[in-house]
C-alpha cells in the first residue's frame, strides 16, 4: 500500500485495523444466527412466523443503532460510541447462549442489533476520518473486509462446532448445546474490540467540531508528520458553521427550501445494497440450500464456501477501488448481481420438486445453482458491499455527516429487516425461484440508479466534498 509520504501509514492502518474489529463483529453477530435457526426453533418450540422473527429480530436493533448512532457520535465522539458497541456486542453474545425463551432471546439480539446498527456508521466514519484521501478507499474497505472475515469466522464456527456436536441441538462442551456456543464464540473478539479501543485516539474531525483544536492538531500532527496541522485543522474549520454543533437539522437545506440531494444519494445506495438480497444469503443461507435439496451439513459447508469467495471479492475491491473509483465498480457489481440472480432465479424455477416440499435439483442443476450463487456473492463483494459503506462514510459533508449516516444507516438495516422478514414469506408463496425473480429486478434497477444519481469520490479530500 503506497501512501503519501506526509502519512503516518503505520499508525493509521493500525487505527484503521481497530475500528474495523467492530465491522469483524458486525459479521460475526450477523452470521452467527445462520447456523442456529432449526436448533432455535426446537430450543424454544416456536412457530416459522416467531423464528423468522428470532432472526429478524436484530435488524430492528441495527435500524435504531444506525439511526441514534452518528448523532450520539456528534455528541459524544466517534471512539466513545465505539466503545459502548463493544459493551453491547459482548452482552449480546453472552445472553443470546444464556436465553431460555424466544422473549429473551430476542431482547439479547435486539442489543446486539443496537452495537450492529452503531457499528456499522460509525467505524467506517471514523477510518474516513483519519485516513488520507489516496488510500482512504482501501483503508475504509477494510471496514467490509473485516465484515467478511466475520461472516467467514461465524460459518466456519458453526460447522466446526456442529460437525462436533453432531447436530446445532445436541449436546457440546459442558453439556450445553452447540448452537449456544456458537453464540458464545463471539465473547472473545468482543472483548478484544474493547480493549483495543482503549488506546487509540479520537477522530480529529469530531474534535475539531467539539471545539478541541489543540487535541485536534496533536493527533494530526501524529497522523500525517509533515503537514501543517494547525492548517488543517483551520480548513476543516471552514466546511463547518461556526454558529452551531453539528445537528439533525442540518440535513435541511434552508436557502433550497428542501433536503440535501445527497442524503438521497446515500438512502438509494443504503436501500439498493439490501433490496438485491444478499442476506438472504448469509442469514438464511443453511434453509437456503436445504429448501433445494441439500443436507444439513452440506448446507453449512455450502456457507462456508460462500464466505470465502465474499472475502476473496473483498480483497479484489481493496485493490482496485482507489484506482478504478467507486462508481465502476457500482455499475460492474450491478451487472454481474443481475446475471447470478437471473440465473439463480430461472434453476430454482424450473426445477422439480421432491416430497416434503424441498427442490430437486439435478447434479448439473446442483452444480449451476452452486456456481450462480458463487458468481452473486462475487460481484456484490467486490461492489455494493464495500463501495456502499466507503461511499457513505466520505459522501457527506463535515456539518451533517453524523446525521446523514444516521438516516442512511437505519433506511440500510430497516431494508434489511423487510428483506429478512418476507424471504420465509416469499418461499412458501412463490418459491426460491420467484423470491430471486425479485432481487434480481432490484439488481437490475441498481445499475440505473448509479448512472444517473452517483458522483465518483475517488482521490477527493472530505473537505473537497
Amino acid at each position: 500500500m503506497s501512501n503519501p509520504p506526509s502519512a503516518n501509514s503505520f499508525q493509521i492502518t493500525l487505527l484503521s485495523i481497530v475500528a474495523a474489529i467492530g465491522g469483524f463483529l458486525f459479521g460475526f453477530d450477523s452470521g452467527v444466527i445462520n447456523g442456529t435457526v432449526d436448533a432455535l426453533q426446537k430450543s424454544f418450540d416456536t412457530s416459522s412466523l416467531n423464528t423468522g422473527f428470532n432472526v429478524a429480530s436484530m435488524l430492528l436493533g441495527c435500524a435504531v443503532g444506525a439511526f441514534i448512532a452518528g448523532t450520539l457520535s456528534d455528541k459524544y465522539g466517534r471512539r466513545t460510541v465505539m466503545l459502548g458497541t463493544a459493551v453491547f456486542f459482548t452482552l449480546s453474545a453472552w445472553g443470546s447462549g444464556i436465553s431460555a425463551s424466544s422473549g429473551e432471546f430476542i431482547v439479547y439480539r435486539v442489543l446486539g442489533g443496537l452495537a450492529v446498527g452503531a457499528a456499522s456508521v460509525i467505524c467506517p466514519a471514523y477510518i474516513s476520518e483519519i485516513a488520507p484521501a489516496a488510500i482512504r478507499g482501501r483503508l475504509a474497505s477494510l471496514q467490509q473486509l473485516a465484515i467478511v472475515l466475520g461472516l467467514f469466522c461465524a460459518f466456519l464456527s458453526n460447522f466446526i462446532i456442529a460437525q462436533s456436536a453432531g447436530g446445532a441441538s445436541n449436546p457440546f462442551w459442558f453439556g450445553f448445546q452447540a448452537w449456544q456456543w456458537m453464540f458464545w464464540a463471539e465473547l472473545v473478539p468482543s472483548l478484544v474490540f474493547f480493549g483495543a479501543l482503549l488506546v487509540i485516539p479520537e477522530s480529529p474531525r469530531y474534535l475539531v467540531a467539539a471545539g478541541k483544536h489543540h487535541l485536534a492538531e496533536k493527533i494530526l500532527s501524529k497522523l500525517n508528520r509533515h503537514e501543517d496541522a494547525p492548517a488543517k485543522v483551520a480548513e476543516i474549520k471552514a466546511t463547518m458553521d461556526q454558529d452551531h454543533k453539528p445537528r439533525m437539522s442540518d440535513l435541511f437545506d434552508k436557502k433550497a427550501g428542501r433536503i440535501h440531494p445527497i442524503l438521497w444519494v446515500g438512502i438509494g445506495l443504503a436501500s439498493f445494497q439490501q433490496l438485491v438480497g444478499i442476506n438472504v444469503v448469509f442469514y438464511y443461507g443453511a434453509v437456503l440450500w436445504q429448501a433445494a435439496g441439500f443436507s444439513e451439513s452440506n448446507a453449512l459447508l455450502i456457507n462456508v464456501i460462500t464466505g470465502a469467495v465474499n472475502i476473496g471479492s473483498t480483497i479484489v475491491a481493496m485493490s482496485l477501488i482507489d484506482k478504478l473509483g467507486r462508481k465502476p465498480l457500482l455499475i460492474v457489481g450491478s451487472i454481474g448481481m443481475t446475471v447470478g440472480l437471473g440465473a439463480l432465479a430461472f434453476i430454482f424455477g424450473t426445477s422439480g420438486v421432491a416430497e416434503g416440499g424441498a427442490l430437486k435439483l439435478s447434479e448439473t442443476a446442483g452444480t449451476l445453482a452452486l456456481l450462480a450463487a458463487n458468481v452473486y456473492v462475487f460481484f456484490f463483494g467486490v461492489s455494493w458491499g464495500p463501495v456502499m459503506w466507503v461511499m457513505l462514510g466520505e459522501m457527506f459533508k463535515n456539518q451533517f455527516r453524523g446525521a446523514a449516516l444516521s438516516i442512511s444507516g437505519f433506511i440500510q438495516w430497516f431494508t434489511n429487516f423487510a428483506i429478512t422478514m418476507t424471504f420465509p414469506i416469499l418461499l412458501s408463496a412463490i418459491g426460491l425461484g420467484g423470491s430471486y425473480g425479485i432481487y434480481a429486478g432490484f439488481a437490475l434497477a441498481s445499475i440505473f440508479f448509479v448512472s444517473w444519481f452517483v458522483k465518483e469520490t475517488k482521490g477527493k479530500t472530505l473537505e473537497e466534498m
